[in-house]
C-alpha cells in the first residue's frame, strides 16, 4: 500500500512536469491512457531524431523488470550515425496488459508522424511480443540477447554452478555458429550433454530462436557497430542515470541529465567528425574515401573489416557468366571461410556473413573479393548515409522506408506533409528568432509553389473535364495546395533541418560557455592558491 501511494505520489510529479514543458514548448507531447494506464512523452528532438535515424528502434524496458527498480520506466531509443544512443520518446508502465502495450505503442508512432520502424528489439515478453504484432505488423521482431542470456544464468543457475564449461559452451553455440543446420546440431548436443530435454526455460528460448539467435536475424538490419550483436539493451540511454535507487521524484532530474549528457556528446562527436582526420593504415583509395564520408564510429569499424582483407585472401571457387563466387577466409582458417557472390556488371556483392544487411558496414570478405577485382571505392550503395557525416542533412526522400508510403496515394502524401508541416510549426514556435527565420523560409516556399503552380498551369493541364466533355476552370488556389501535398516537401524540411541546426548550435554555444566557466573557475583558484603562497611568502619574512 505504501509503496503504491508513493507511486502515485511520483507519478503526480512526473505529470506536473510534464504538463509545464507543453506549456513551454507546444513541440513537447504527452499522453495518458485513459483510467490511469501508461504515461508517453517525447519532445521535438525525439522526433527528429527519429526522422533520420528510424531504421531501427529498441523498447528499453530495463526499469520495469522484477522489483529492483522504483520506477515503472520505459524508453525508445535507437543509434545515432556516431552509434551513440538516441531518444525517441519515454513511457511509464503503469499498466502491464496486451491493450496498454498496444496504446503506447500507437501513441508512440503517431507522435513521430512517420512509418514504422523496419526493426524493433524488446525484452522477450510475451505480452510486449503480442502488442508489436499488432501495431508493427510488418516491422521485423528481436528479442534482446543479453536479456535472454541474463536470464538463461538465473534460470539455470545450478548447471551455470555445476558445470563451468557450460555457459561458454551455450555463447559459443549462439554467437559462433553461421548456420541454421550449425546451430542445430550444436544445441542438440547441449540439450544431451547437460540434460536440459525437460527444462522448460530452455525449450521456450529455443523455439523463439528465430526472434534472437544471429544467425536467424543477420539480414535484417539493427544499426549496431559492436562486436557483440545483440547489445542494443546493455547500451541503454539512461544506463548510469537511473538505477535501483532512483525514486519517482528523481526520475524527471535523472531524466533530464541523460538528455543532456547525450547530447553533449552528440555535439563532440559531430565536432570531431567535422574537424579531424582518421590516421590511415593502407594507402588506398577506398580507406580515404570512407575517411571523408564517414564519422569516426563508422569510419573505425570500417577500417577494422577493411585491414583484416590483408589476412583474408579471396579464392574464386566457380563463375558463371559476369557472376562469381568466391570462398573468403583466413589464412589457415578455411574452415571458417565464407561465400561471397560477387556480380561484375553491376559491381553488386553479398556475403554469407550478412553484416552489411545486419549493421550497414561492409565485411572483411566482400572487401577482400573487391580487392581481388580492383574495385578501388565503395559503390554508392554500401554507402549507407545514416552512417556518414552527413546523415542529418539527408532528406526524407532520401530514405527508402519513409518515402515508400507516398507512392501509395495523394491522400497519403497529403497525411504525411500534414503531419510533416505540424513539426515545422512546433520547431517554429519555440522562440521568437526560429519563428521569425522558419517565416522567411516559409515566405520563400511560397513564392516557388506559386511559380511551380503557375508553370503548370501554362503547361499542358489548362483546365480539368468532367465525364461529359465539359471544361471546367482551373481552380489555382486548389493548384497550390496539391502542389503542397506534393511529397517532396522540400522546404518544409529544409525548415525543420534548419531549426534542428539552430537548436544545435545554440546546445554547443552552451557547451563551450560551461568549459569557459570552468576554466575562470580554475584560473581563479589558481590565483587564490597563489595570493595564499605569497602571503605566506610575506608573513615568513617579517618572521
Amino acid at each position: 500500500m505504501e509503496r503504491e501511494r508513493t507511486l502515485g505520489t511520483g507519478v503526480d510529479h512526473v505529470l506536473n512536469y510534464l504538463k509545464r514543458k507543453q506549456l513551454e514548448n507546444p513541440g513537447f507531447m504527452y499522453a495518458m491512457e485513459e483510467n490511469g494506464g501508461n504515461v508517453f512523452w517525447a519532445d521535438p528532438t525525439c522526433r527528429l531524431n527519429y526522422t533520420y535515424f528510424g531504421d531501427t528502434v529498441v523498447f528499453d524496458t530495463t526499469y520495469r523488470r522484477g522489483q529492483r527498480y522504483q520506477v515503472p520506466f520505459a524508453a525508445f531509443t535507437g543509434f545515432s550515425h556516431h552509434g551513440l544512443p538516441l531518444l525517441f520518446g519515454c513511457a511509464l508502465i503503469l499498466n502491464e496488459s496486451e491493450s496498454s502495450f498496444a496504446w503506447l505503442f500507437q501513441t508512440w508512432l503517431q507522435a513521430m508522424s512517420a512509418p514504422p520502424p523496419p526493426s524493433i528489439t524488446v525484452e522477450p515478453d510475451r505480452l510486449i511480443q503480442v502488442a508489436v504484432s499488432q501495431v508493427f505488423s510488418q516491422t521485423r521482431l528481436r528479442f534482446s540477447q543479453p536479456l535472454i542470456f541474463r536470464e538463461t544464468e538465473e534460470k539455470l543457475a545450478h548447471v551455470y554452478q555445476s558445470h563451468p564449461g557450460f555457459e561458454s559452451e551455450f555463447i559459443n553455440c549462439v554467437i559462433e555458429t553461421e548456420t541454421a543446420a550449425e546451430f542445430e546440431a550444436s544445441w542438440d548436443s547441449i540439450v544431451r550433454r547437460y540434460y536440459l530435454e525437460d527444462n522448460d526455460w530452455f525449450q521456450s528460448i529455443y523455439n523463439a530462436r528465430q526472434q534472437w539467435v544471429p544467425v536467424f536475424i543477420r539480414g535484417t538490419f539493427y544499426g549496431e557497430l559492436s562486436a557483440n550483436e545483440g547489445s542494443s539493451m546493455l547500451n541503454s540511454f539512461f544506463q548510469g542515470f537511473v538505477d535501483a535507487s532512483t525514486t519517482m521524484q528523481m526520475l524527471i532530474n535523472q531524466y533530464e541529465k541523460a538528455i543532456d549528457c547525450w547530447r553533449e556528446k552528440e555535439l563532440k562527436a559531430d565536432y570531431e567528425a567535422t574537424n579531424s582526420t582518421p590516421i590511415m593504415k593502407t594507402p588506398s583509395p577506398m580507406e580515404r574515401q570512407a575517411a571523408s564520408l564517414y564519422t569516426r564510429a563508422a569510419f573505425i569499424k570500417f577500417q577494422e573489416e577493411f585491414v583484416e582483407t590483408l589476412a583474408n585472401p579471396a579464392n574464386r571457387i566457380s563463375d558463371s557468366g559476369t557472376r562469381t563466387t568466391y570462398r573468403v577466409a583466413k589464412f589457415g582458417q578455411a574452415h571458417n571461410g565464407h561465400t561471397v557472390n560477387f556480380d561484375s556488371l553491376e559491381v553488386k556483392a553479398n556475403c554469407s556473413c550478412q553484416m552489411f544487411e545486419y549493421s550497414g558496414i561492409l565485411c572483411r570478405h566482400i572487401l577482400a573479393v573487391f580487392r581481388a577485382k580492383n574495385v578501388r571505392t565503395l559503390p554508392s550503395r554500401y554507402l549507407l548515409r545514416r552512417w556518414t557525416k552527413e546523415a542529418k542533412t539527408s532528406g526524407i526522400e532520401e530514405q527508402p522506408e519513409f518515402s515508400n508510403s507516398c507512392q501509395e496515394s495523394l491522400t497519403v502524401c497529403c497525411d504525411n506533409l500534414r503531419q510533416e508541416a505540424t513539426k515545422y510549426v512546433e520547431e517554429g514556435a519555440k522562440s521568437i528568432k526560429i519563428y521569425k527565420a522558419a517565416m522567411d523560409a516559409l515566405d520563400e516556399a511560397a513564392k516557388k509553389v506559386a511559380a511551380v503552380a503557375s508553370n503548370k498551369i501554362r503547361g499542358s493541364t489548362p483546365g480539368t473535364s468532367s465525364a461529359n466533355g465539359d471544361s471546367y476552370p482551373f481552380d489555382e488556389a486548389q493548384e497550390t495546395a496539391n502542389a503542397m501535398n506534393h511529397p517532396g516537401g522540400e522546404k518544409e524540411r529544409k525548415i525543420l533541418e534548419l531549426t534542428a541546426e539552430l537548436e544545435r548550435t545554440g546546445q554547443r554555444c552552451e557547451v563551450y560557455r560551461a568549459n569557459l566557466l570552468s576554466i575562470l573557475r580554475d584560473m581563479e583558484e589558481q590565483k587564490y592558491q597563489l595570493s595564499l603562497k605569497v602571503q605566506n611568502a610575506r608573513l615568513s619574512l617579517k618572521e
